[in-house]
């Protein structure tokens, strides 16, 4: 990714809850008297504390061929979608069903949140991309700018 056309990042609140449930674990394994109940606690406190960093914002990014998504500061989770592969983008607002996070559910297909409703759904040949975002209106007319430019998968240049 060379260019950057546009990006934005949005925060919530689940890393500060997952966090302060990691450092509640992990004065309960100091305390515990337990081997193996500090042990658990301390795995525990490792899981909180490393999804809190994987989930503390959602960035987009829109490069010079591909739009990123990314979860941070741990980049584990996240996806690439080529200009070329976008059929059309509409705002839209996910619901209870989707969650925050990571999500394929089928009928639905990917989302991609951090908090709130708001989203950018993003069609493409493989199905629908929800990408939660703060941003919505301008996401859209960034993507809208992307995709009129570009051929699509399929056709000529």
């Amino acid at each position: 990714m060379t260019g950057i056309g546009y990006q934005h990042s949005q925060r919530g609140p689940w890393s500060t809850l997952l966090a302060a449930l990691g450092l509640g674990c992990a004065v309960a394994a100091l305390l515990a008297d337990d081997f193996f109940a500090r042990v658990a606690l301390g795995v525990l406190v490792v899981v909180f504390v490393m999804t809190a960093a994987a989930f503390h914002r959602i960035t987009v990014t829109g490069g010079d061929e591909a739009l990123h998504v990314r979860f941070g500061p741990l980049p584990w989770f996240g996806t690439r979608i080529a200009y070329g592969d976008i059929a059309t983008v509409e705002a839209g607002r996910s619901s209870w069903i989707d969650g925050f996070g990571v999500h394929w559910i089928p009928g639905r297909g990917w989302t991609f949140n951090l908090w709130g409703f708001e989203c950018v759904r993003v069609q493409t040949a493989r199905g629908c991309v929800q990408i939660g975002t703060d941003d919505v209106e301008g996401l859209i007319a960034f993507l809208r700018t992307k995709i009129a430019a570009g051929p699509r998968r399929g056709q000529p240049a």
